[in-house]
């Protein structure tokens, strides 16, 4: 198994603690992913220190404040670096108002450019208020304009209504612990829809904890839960899942 998407800088236990448990748990490959200068160097580290943990390097949309060609001077650096196999995550995010749409489409735009730049796929985060759709449409009219045949990951898959269009367009949906909550059943119907050659798991990492494991931090070695759940809607094994998210994985991220 792998998890398409996780923090290992924010999570309490430390990465080798974190690796270790999810190698246990047959995890072999993980994707730790920046958020910011700080979280971008902390997560190369971890890809220096472990051979199954490979980097995403961005800024996120809650931290696009100020952002400019200095800032994407230095995710471009970054992205050139050998364990770096994603730009982001980037996107749109209305539901919190940590920074202006503004900065975060100067961000996003800049960040696609970023990936196309160096031939990497780029991890979209999206998140609109409740009931609310505007932050993904506009990220999907975006993406369509300026990313090209640029490899597009929708991390934690949000959008239920848009499972279509996103499988027209190619891109890849993956799927987190949230699609376990029995709150969320759409989430979980959506994974059943996705085209086999496109579909991925993650943990989202401290965040959004499988419902076996709700009310503790999560960890990627709990990716394994969330990949039972989207098995038994799609109807596979978990043997057959695994192998499908890991030939996924490898041919999007090159590992």
């Amino acid at each position: 198994m792998i998890d398409s998407h996780t923090h290992l800088a924010l999570c309490e236990e430390g990465d080798f603690a974190l690796v270790r448990a999810a190698e246990a748990a047959g995890v072999s490959r993980i994707l730790t992913v920046g958020m910011d200068s700080v979280t971008n160097s902390a997560a190369l580290g971890s890809t220096v220190r472990h051979e199954a943990v490979f980097a995403a390097v961005g800024r996120h949309p809650n931290e696009a404040t100020g952002f400019d060609d200095e800032t994407a001077a230095e995710i471009r650096r970054l992205g050139a670096h050998e364990k770096v196999r994603a730009i982001g995550e980037t996107g749109l995010d209305f539901y919190r108002d940590t920074a202006a749409p503004e900065d975060q489409r100067r961000a996003f735009s800049a960040q696609i450019e970023i990936a196309r730049e160096l031939e990497l796929p780029i991890v979209i985060h999206a998140r609109d208020p409740e009931g609310e759709t505007a932050a993904i449409d506009e990220i999907f009219d975006t993406l369509d304009a300026e990313a090209g045949d640029a490899p597009v990951i929708l991390h934690c898959f949000s959008a239920p209504h848009r499972v279509g269009d996103a499988a027209e367009r190619g891109w890849y949906c993956s799927f987190a612990g949230n699609a376990t909550y029995p709150s969320a059943k759409d989430l979980l119907f959506a994974a059943a829809k996705v085209p086999e050659d496109r579909i991925l798991v993650e943990t989202d990492a401290p965040y959004l904890a499988p419902q076996p494991m709700r009310g503790k931090r999560n960890q990627p070695a709990y990716v394994v839960e969330t990949a039972k759940a989207v098995a038994e809607v799609r109807g596979v094994s978990y043997e057959e899942l695994e192998r499908t998210v890991e030939a996924n994985a490898r041919a999007l991220f090159g590992w």
